[in-house]
Order: C-alpha cells, then structure tokens, then sequence
C-alpha cells in the first residue's frame, strides 16, 4: 500500500505540488517515517481525526499501520480531498474517510478517540481548534518540531485549561536531519 501511495504522491506533487517536496527521498523520510513515529503509542483501535490533512500525512500512514483505526482526514482544500480520495480507491484501505472541511466547521458534538496535527497553526490556536474534538480519555498527537519543549513550556496554562496532560513526548531525529524534533502526545483528562 505503501508504494502505491507513494507512486501516487509523487505523480501528483510534481503536477500539482501537494507537497512542496521534489524528491522521494525526502517524501519517504520526511513525510511517511516523521508521520508513523507516534503508531507504537497509540491505540489499535478506535477514531482518528486527521486535522489539516493535506495530501494524508499524518493519518493515512498511522491508518496503513493501524488498520483497525476508522479513519477521517479532515481538510478544506478541494484539489487534496481528490487526491485523497484517488489513494484510498487504488490502495483499497478500508473505514478511511476524506471531509473536505475546516475544523472550526465540525459539530463539536463529534468527538474522537485520537486526534492529530501535523504542521496546522501554532500550537495555541492547535489547541484551541482541536481540543473540542477529542473525547475524555483520549489523545491529541501534535508533531511540533524542533521546539517541543519551548512550545509546550510556554503554553502549559493552555494545555491545563483544555484538560490535557502530556502523556509522551518522543523525541527524534529523522535521517538526513540535523535537528532534533518531537511528538508529543497530550490525553484528556
């Protein structure tokens, strides 16, 4: 499924640049490796809100490698949502679903068990936007680079206040990289 993906990815990108990445290399390690890194922590099953999903990263790796996640990439650009939906046809993954929206616009009502933000806005307005939608127990996956630690010093009275907890931070650093970045992986409480 993988490869299949990755065909399609590159096709696309280089005719629309879904991306901005030209080599898949990079697509490999920076898109697909950076995107599976918080799989070996998370649940098996259950719901998994893919907030800004772009071209699926991170959502569809983490639903290949979690097949048994019912899977929504939630994202408002038209010529993405069609991408996305051009790879779930041809690589036949199952319970993955594309919403072309924003999430502001989803009922709050709707909630989930997993929910992550790769690359979305700053980590405040990250909070803010996805908080709403995750359920009591369950978690927010927040790929925050470089500056984890700074970000999420700095924003501890928010996380408080949208009842997180930091339950792992993983830090890492991706091949090729110099810096090290970070996933972090808030529950709520």
């Amino acid at each position: 499924m993988f490869h299949i993906y990755l065909k399609e990815l590159w096709s696309w990108s280089r005719k629309f640049n879904l991306t901005g990445l030209d080599d898949r290399r990079r697509m490999v390690i920076e898109l697909f490796l950076d995107s599976l890194v918080p799989s070996p922590f998370l649940p098996e099953e259950g719901t998994l809100l893919d907030v800004g999903s772009g071209a699926g990263f991170p959502g569809l790796p983490l639903k290949i490698h979690g097949p048994r996640r019912t899977t929504f990439l939630l994202e408002p650009n038209s010529k993405k949502v069609s991408f996305l939906r051009h790879v779930i046809r041809l690589t036949g993954v199952r319970e993955v679903e594309p919403i072309k929206n924003r999430v502001e616009s989803l009922p709050k009502e709707i909630q989930y068990d997993m929910v992550t933000a790769r690359a979305l806005a700053d980590l405040a307005k990250t909070l803010d936007c996805c908080a709403p939608m995750v359920k009591q127990g369950g978690l927010l996956v927040l790929y925050l680079g470089a500056k984890a630690e700074e970000n999420l010093r700095t924003s501890e009275r928010l996380v408080l206040d949208h009842s997180f907890r930091a339950r792992k931070t993983i830090p890492y650093f991706l091949p090729g990289k110099k810096s090290e970045r970070h996933t972090v992986i808030l529950e709520k409480r």
